[in-house]
């Protein structure tokens, strides 16, 4: 083939070689295809955590932590987050492409014909305790949608695959209101379809029926932001989950609530709920000092949650999205004197300016932000992860529906290296010492 790269590798016991092909990508690394590797020389390849490992390819999204970069279909994110909106970016990560005037009328009406959600949900709903954790909850309800919707499940069908898409979209701020409402004891409020997608799902949560509710605008802005800043980032935990679960054939929702599962975990979707609880310990202005020593201290296990970022190396460019949202939405509900958030903004302060967290890159990262966001717009801390998997619900279906797409829909099956016990034979237990 013109202009073939190659990679040989040499077993340096055998002598025997294995050409690897050089796969190119249009941003990013270039990935060695070592699919050749057991057969010709025997060996698999050791990953732990898949850290150095393609397992797919994609149009999506694209990450360099490097350089801080993030796209999705290619469009900075910058750019998206001061010119677009939610659902349109949800339209993006679809269907690749930024909605004709026409076609968003039509993609905003699929979206509100599915915004309710079945009666018989909100009778499931009542069946668990009150005080049941709603990401719990959230799972339970999302995987049972396939018994609501069972008559379009043929993921063969392009069409029942984006259905399936548009009602989760649709449906799980409706669902996650009411887990809310049903948690506060509060009557289930339904959707007005009048509203945008995120004035919409604030009104759920928070209206009740014998008054009426307007958000304000800089709130909804915030929230929006957050929710585009959180749509997609790659092949991270829970969107590997999506595509690994949809390679046996499950179900949509099945799928999707198997990602819920995996960002429930606080290493993945708790971060920013993490960086609430770690303001409420330090608690008063003047322990900040004391805190940021700790955090400098080797020996000490304390770390400040929401600064720095596994990926993003230099800085988080959602977070320089983020912060001045944060900060305006602080002014307009004048949040500014309370505790908690002077804590947060002395935090950010410092983190900026000293010079040991500027030469670590220890910036205010993008759950640093969403956290002071999310606590501000009076949400509790149980339904920060909940507002999370909203706003990635998109990237999910969108790396689900890619996967269908493709040329590479084989079952995930992961290898591994066992180190247990070596073959040995059964002993009766009368005969063990």
């Amino acid at each position: 083939m013109k202009n073939r790269k190659v990679v040989t590798v040499t077993d340096s016991t055998s002598g025997e070689s294995v050409e690897c092909e050089v796969l190119e990508g249009v941003h990013g690394h270039a990935v060695l295809d070592i699919r050749s590797l057991p057969s010709k020389l025997g060996y698999f390849t050791y990953d732990p955590g898949f850290a150095s490992t393609a397992s797919c390819s994609s149009t999506i999204t694209y990450i360099d932590g490097q350089e801080g970069v993030l796209l999705y279909r290619g469009y900075p994110i910058e750019q998206l987050a001061q010119h677009s909106n939610f659902l349109e970016v949800c339209h993006l990560l679809l269907y690749g492409e930024l909605p004709a005037k026409a076609r968003w009328s039509e993609f905003n009406a699929e979206i509100r014909r599915h915004t309710m959600v079945h009666e018989g949900i909100r009778r499931f709903i009542a069946g668990y305790q009150h005080d049941a954790h709603p990401m719990g909850m959230l799972v339970g309800i999302v995987g049972a949608l396939s018994t609501f919707y069972h008559d379009t499940l043929d993921i063969s069908e392009p069409e029942h695959r984006e259905l399936a898409a548009i009602r989760m979209i649709a449906k799980l701020p409706s669902i996650a209101a009411d887990c809310y409402k049903y948690s506060i004891g509060q009557p289930f409020m339904y959707p007005i379809n009048s509203l945008g997608y995120v004035e919409n799902f604030l009104q759920m949560m928070f209206a009740v029926r014998a008054e009426p509710y307007i958000p304000s605008p800089v709130a909804v802005r915030a929230l929006e932001l957050m929710m585009i800043l959180h749509a997609d980032h790659e092949q991270n935990a829970s969107t590997s989950t999506v595509r690994l679960a949809g390679s046996s054939g499950a179900n949509p929702y099945a799928c999707v609530a198997a990602g819920i599962a995996t960002l429930w975990g606080p290493a993945h979707g708790g971060a920013n709920e993490a960086v609430i609880n770690m303001l409420r310990d330090i608690s008063d202005p003047a322990e900040i000092p004391r805190y940021v020593e700790r955090a400098k201290d080797r020996n000490d296990p304390f770390r400040l949650m929401g600064f720095g970022h596994r990926v993003y190396k230099n800085f988080d460019p959602r977070a320089t999205l983020i912060r001045q949202a944060c900060h305006d939405l602080l002014q307009d509900l004048d949040a500014g004197n309370q505790p908690l958030f002077e804590i947060a903004l002395r935090l950010e302060e410092i983190a900026l300016q000293d010079e040991y967290f500027v030469e670590r890159n220890l910036y205010p990262n993008v759950d640093f932000y969403s956290g002071i966001i999310l606590s501000a717009l009076g949400i509790p801390l149980n339904m920060f992860t909940v507002i999370f998997a909203i706003s990635r619900t998109v990237g999910w279906v969108a790396h689900w529906m890619e996967f269908f797409s493709g040329e590479e829909q084989r079952i995930g099956r992961p290898q591994q290296r066992y180190v247990g016990a070596a073959r040995r034979d059964y002993v009766r237990m009368t005969d063990r010492g």
